[in-house]
């Protein structure tokens, strides 16, 4: 027989259950079309004991970058049982190394690389990763877990560099929220929080389009309804802060003429119908909204942790998006888990990048 719970306790388990839900349906598109992932920190023992479950759980075939019985034998010493299902390139001995020297060379000489520069350059496991990317050997890769953000974005954007009609990368959020009214049965996704401070509107029409994309890859949101935020509705406010997003909007929608989107509009009239109904009458996003997107970097940023602290949401990410294949980037504290989960995600952005 079940405990009897009380209201609050029975809420939490309900959001568990949702969360679990939709956390198995990223992991079960990623098994159903495993993708090749590279992880370059291969020495740093939580990515590779993240490694291990995702080989063992068969949701993306692993790419380690470096020296084999290294490798090994932190695997032995973490007693992991399925790394020898992983592929193994040393940059030290590969005999494609010779080969992404020279891309790298062709790749980056008007910028002042050298034939010696790129024989040293791609040693670096995170730009030799990128390499197998761009030479279509691989389709994403993870890092952070020992590097900066900078240092996992520079060589994507020199080598990968920007999906076609993107010239800015940004971040999302995945908020797995404990009010199903709101959203795609409480899940809402959430950009720019991670990357661009402050965007001009090109950018942010951009930014707008790759979190829809975002919500649809990696959220499972079949129809994105994407709100651009301000602190005004239809008009209500006048500034050119509030200009930038109506012009956004107006610039989102030419890149994306499917899109459903719609601004500018404040968060509760994004969000709760009565609202949107009152402040944007006819609006198929007001009150509807499944994807929100922040005028700036500190608002969204900000934001997200407001929902996650205050309101127990849950949020994974950030999620990077723009890069013309998927680049993800770690907190220096992630844990096993969360690579473990970045490795479904990136995966699953791998598929609808091809």
């Amino acid at each position: 027989m079940f405990p009897r719970l009380r209201p609050r306790q029975l809420e939490t388990q309900i959001t568990i259950y949702r969360n679990m839900t939709l956390i198995e349906s990223i992991i079960a598109r990623a098994k159903s079309n495993r993708q090749r992932i590279v992880l370059p920190e291969s020495l740093e023992e939580r990515t590779l004991t993240a490694a291990d479950m995702a080989l063992a759980d068969e949701i993306a075939d692993i790419i380690l970058i470096g020296n084999s019985d290294e490798i090994h034998a932190l695997a032995d010493k973490l007693g992991l049982k399925h790394i020898s299902k992983a592929t193994i390139i040393d940059p030290a001995t590969s005999e494609k190394t010779a080969e992404y020297a020279k891309l790298l060379y062709e790749l980056r000489k008007n910028k002042g690389m050298t034939e010696e520069k790129a024989a040293q350059q791609v040693l670096d496991p995170l730009y030799f990763g990128c390499l197998i990317i761009k030479s279509g050997d691989a389709d994403g890769q993870i890092s952070g877990a020992l590097s900066t953000t900078g240092e996992t974005l520079r060589p994507a954007l020199q080598i990968i560099k920007c999906a076609p009609g993107i010239s800015c990368v940004s971040g999302a959020m995945l908020m797995i929220t404990r009010t199903p009214q709101y959203g795609e049965n409480g899940v809402l996704v959430m950009g720019d929080v991670a990357v661009t401070p402050m965007p001009d509107a090109s950018q942010l029409a951009q930014i707008a389009v790759c979190t829809a994309q975002t919500a649809k890859s990696v959220a499972g949101i079949a129809e994105p309804k994407v709100a651009m935020l301000s602190f005004s509705t239809k008009g209500s406010a006048k500034h050119e802060v509030v200009d930038k997003v109506v012009e956004a909007t107006r610039l989102a929608k030419e890149l994306a003429p499917d899109l459903k989107i719609d601004g500018e509009l404040q968060a509760d009239a994004a969000l709760v119908p009565s609202v949107g109904q009152k402040k944007a009458p006819g609006s198929e996003i007001a009150g509807h909204a499944n994807v929100l997107v922040a005028p700036c970097l500190e608002v969204g940023n900000i934001g997200y942790k407001l929902v996650q602290r205050l309101g127990n949401a849950d949020a994974i990410g950030p999620i990077l998006q723009g890069i013309a294949r998927p680049v993800n980037d770690l907190s220096r504290g992630c844990s096993v888990d969360d690579i473990y989960k970045m490795v479904a995600i990136t995966a699953c952005q791998a598929m609808d990048a091809k």
